[in-house]
């Protein structure tokens, strides 16, 4: 009865998110975490829920017990570290991801993550390094590419922008032409 009682009141919860009635989910996850104190998926999606409908400080929060409840749960730290990302709090956000990325290294939202919150510390070389993997990682997106290159011209290395600028040209010429406008460089030209 209590693992009916569970999927029950799961399903009900997911059905009010299909039918975009938040605070009902909110309160179907909340009697959750009643009776099950500590519940992966009711804290996932009630810190969730909560960072949808902009209550900023009750999500971080709820992702602050989420990573207390599930260490192990990578995603959770995912975005506890875009939660702190977010408030600013960038060194807490890089060891965050860093969480993420050693429970699952593939997780590469969380590379790029990192590479945003060392590019708001000015920590350019590690933010290569942490953007590279995003890439490898997802190398048809162009955010981290983006990211990637920006950095680039910041570190003073403008035939490595290029380099990127050019890759994108191949599958996504908008943020290719995008970045030769905020830049200045030109792929067709050698850099400056």
């Amino acid at each position: 009865m209590r693992r009916l009682d569970y999927l029950w009141l799961k399903l009900r919860g997911i059905a009010l998110l299909v039918f975009a009635r938040r605070e009902a989910a909110l309160q179907v996850f909340d009697e959750m975490l009643r009776r099950w104190p500590g519940d992966r998926y009711a804290l996932s999606s009630r810190a969730h829920v909560l960072a949808e409908t902009g209550r900023s400080d009750e999500a971080f929060a709820a992702y602050g017990q989420l990573v207390e409840a599930a260490p192990d749960d990578a995603a959770g730290w995912f975005n506890h570290g875009f939660m702190l990302e977010a408030a600013g709090r960038c060194e807490e956000a890089i060891a965050a991801f860093e969480r993420a990325t050693s429970i699952d290294p593939k997780l590469d939202r969380a590379w790029y993550g990192m590479g945003l919150a060392l590019i708001r510390l000015k920590r350019y070389d590690a933010a290569v390094a942490a953007l590279k993997k995003n890439t490898e990682l997802q190398p048809m997106s162009p955010y981290g590419w983006y990211q990637l290159a920006r950095v680039q011209v910041d570190r003073a290395q403008p035939e490595e922008a290029l380099k990127i600028i050019r890759h994108l040209r191949g599958f996504e010429p908008k943020v290719a032409a995008q970045l030769e406008r905020e830049t200045g460089l030109r792929a067709g030209e050698p850099a400056r």
